[in-house]
């Protein structure tokens, strides 16, 4: 028996965005699944409806992930894979699995021979980087640095090292309220001549990336908002 197949399915990434940002490829896939993954039921109904306005949200079955996981309602679900139901990923926003708990359902799809499908759309990642003017050739995503002081001094002396030594961009994202205090850092501790891009809200109504060298960051600082923002140090 063929089993269904898992499709990734990327959401908007700026609070307010609509399906001008998703793909018309990807509306008849989402249009006929009826079993999703996602980490917030409510939010995932919201996506659906702006993906698909004509889709009905009754007969689909959400299954929670991350921290609302219910491991009998994964393996059940799989279950109903494996006998050739096709089933969707949601992130809260952005691509599923790349800084999010639907990696954990990816790799249990490869685990038992499950096709796993990604499709196109938005991510704050790739897309900070490609307006960014550093390296994308090398680069790496350190999800959150860490919240004590001490240590997240460290952890950038660690990131400023790799830059000089590989080249290598370093990508890394924090609470929206901790933004100002991680920028205040970064321009407090890092060598006047690293840059620093900060991009906010990407594709969002309140969008802004810039990249300066922190010596520039210093005389002139990125007033922030509480919204999304990726940071990208470099070269």
């Amino acid at each position: 028996m063929q089993t269904g197949v898992l499709y990734m399915i990327p959401v908007p990434i700026a609070e307010g965005e609509n399906s001008a940002f998703f793909p018309v490829v990807n509306a008849p896939i989402v249009e006929g699944l009826e079993l999703f993954f996602v980490e917030n039921i409510r939010s995932a109904r919201r996506a659906i409806r702006s993906l698909c306005p004509s889709k009905p949200i009754d007969p689909i079955t959400f299954v929670e992930i991350g921290k609302h996981a219910d491991d009998t309602a994964l393996h059940e679900a799989f279950k109903r894979i494996q006998a050739g139901t096709s089933a969707g990923v949601l992130s809260e926003a952005g691509c599923p699995g790349v800084a999010d708990p639907g990696a954990q359902v990816a790799r249990l799809a490869h685990q038992m021979g499950v096709r796993v499908v990604p499709l196109i759309g938005p991510s704050s990642l790739l897309m900070g980087l490609m307006a960014s003017g550093l390296n994308g050739q090398r680069f790496a995503f350190v999800g959150y640095l860490p919240r004590e002081s001490v240590e997240l001094k460290q952890a950038i002396r660690q990131l400023e090292q790799r830059i000089a030594s590989q080249g290598e961009a370093q990508l890394f994202i924090e609470t929206p309220y901790r933004n100002q205090r991680i920028a205040e850092t970064l321009w407090a501790h890092c060598q006047p001549s690293t840059r620093l891009c900060i991009a906010q809200d990407i594709t969002g109504a309140h969008e802004k990336i810039i990249t300066k060298t922190i010596a520039q960051w210093r005389k002139s600082p990125f007033v922030f908002e509480k919204l999304p923002t990726l940071f990208i140090l470099g070269a």
